[in-house]
């Protein structure tokens, strides 16, 4: 890694896993360059006061969208819901749920532009949850692609089989950084923001801080994808945990990248892990306890999240020679990030900055 100069919003992540970047390329040289749709595995009733629109938007943030929807519906914004975050210089399918108790469904038309429009509509008994989808699913495109070709499909072929490291991406952190900046200030002063989504997102960004140094520890010793003696494991996508003395020797599912050691998404309560585990992941809490404490104070309790992202149905061509198109689906609150920076390193073009991938 020595001859390669990384950006630095990498430094917000830590180690590669699998050796210096194969290359360069421009990441989001147009918002078609980066397509999401959301993977929601939900059946819809057709009946009930929640109005559920599957809408593509470009050139918006979610929020934006959700803003909209409850102008032209006459709601407030707390009456409509998504399952997660998604891009704003990109092209994505999401979800949004509107509760219209004893109304008819509104009339969107206004809304319906080149840049949002609606692709399905169905009433449903319940609201849309946070994370109630189970993945989202990428086709993204790698423009002036400069790479060590047999190299990089070598590299491919690796991730395929096993995984990055489950970094929570530059995004989380802001442009620069900033969110980090902001967080440390509130934190420095034992204070929350008073506005809910500020709070949400600054605690977001301490608590991912904190995951991506333990991961960066591990990635560093070379066992972020093994089991250690002490470990708290977890299953892909779900949110039950166990000790991995209860797996069994060569346990296939390892191999198989359906379960994975896990690490803190920190607040208040005990480590699920014990011994050298526990005392690395401690030592890097401790090297941040101002964060630490602040998130303790905001009342939010301990969490995991696992350490290695298993990549799913991989696929790639070259529409050209120097254009790499890459698809895959990643659990939710996985970032496409993560993929990328283990291949190439990523030239940002103007104003086409990274938003959460959630």
């Amino acid at each position: 890694m020595s001859d390669v100069t990384l950006p630095a919003d990498y430094a917000l992540l830590g180690p590669l896993a699998w050796g210096e970047p194969c290359g360069r390329a421009v990441l989001k040289a147009s918002p078609e360059d980066f397509r999401v749709t959301e993977v929601m595995d939900i059946e819809l009733s057709g009946t009930g006061e929640h109005l559920w629109l599957l809408i593509e938007k470009r050139n918006l943030n979610t929020e934006e969208v959700a803003r909209q929807l409850a102008r032209v519906a006459g709601l407030k914004l707390r009456d409509v819901s998504y399952a997660g975050m998604k891009d704003r210089l990109a092209v994505t399918s999401q979800w949004f749920s509107l509760q219209l108790p004893g109304r008819e469904d509104p009339d969107f038309f206004v809304l319906w532009n080149a840049d949002l429009r609606c692709l399905a509509s169905r009433r449903h008994s319940r609201k849309l949850q946070r994370g109630a989808h189970s993945a989202n699913r990428f086709v993204i495109k790698l423009n002036h692609l400069q790479a060590d070709r047999p190299k990089l499909e070598a590299r491919l072929r690796q991730i395929a089989s096993q995984g990055v490291p489950n970094y929570f991406g530059p995004q989380r952190f802001g442009r620069g950084g900033s969110n980090l900046v902001d967080a440390r200030s509130w934190a420095s002063r034992g204070a929350l923001p008073p506005a809910r989504g500020t709070r949400s997102r600054l605690l977001s960004t301490a608590r991912s801080l904190l995951f991506n140094r333990v991961l960066a520890t591990r990635v560093a010793d070379s066992n972020w994808n093994q089991v250690l003696p002490g470990d708290c494991m977890a299953f892909t996508g779900s949110r039950s945990q166990f000790a991995a003395e209860r797996l069994a020797v060569n346990d296939p599912r390892l191999d198989a990248m359906d379960v994975h050691p896990t690490g803190p998404l920190w607040g208040l309560g005990e480590l699920a892990v014990n011994g050298e585990v526990a005392h690395m992941e401690q030592a890097v809490i401790e090297s941040e306890p101002t964060l630490a404490l602040w998130l303790e104070g905001a009342g939010l309790e301990q969490a995991r999240r696992i350490l290695r992202l298993p990549i799913g149905t991989l696929a790639w061509h070259y529409p050209s020679a120097d254009i790499l198109e890459i698809e895959f689906t990643l659990p939710t609150g996985c970032f496409a990030t993560a993929v990328l920076r283990e291949l190439v390193i990523l030239d940002d073009e103007p104003g086409g900055g990274l938003e959460s991938e959630i």
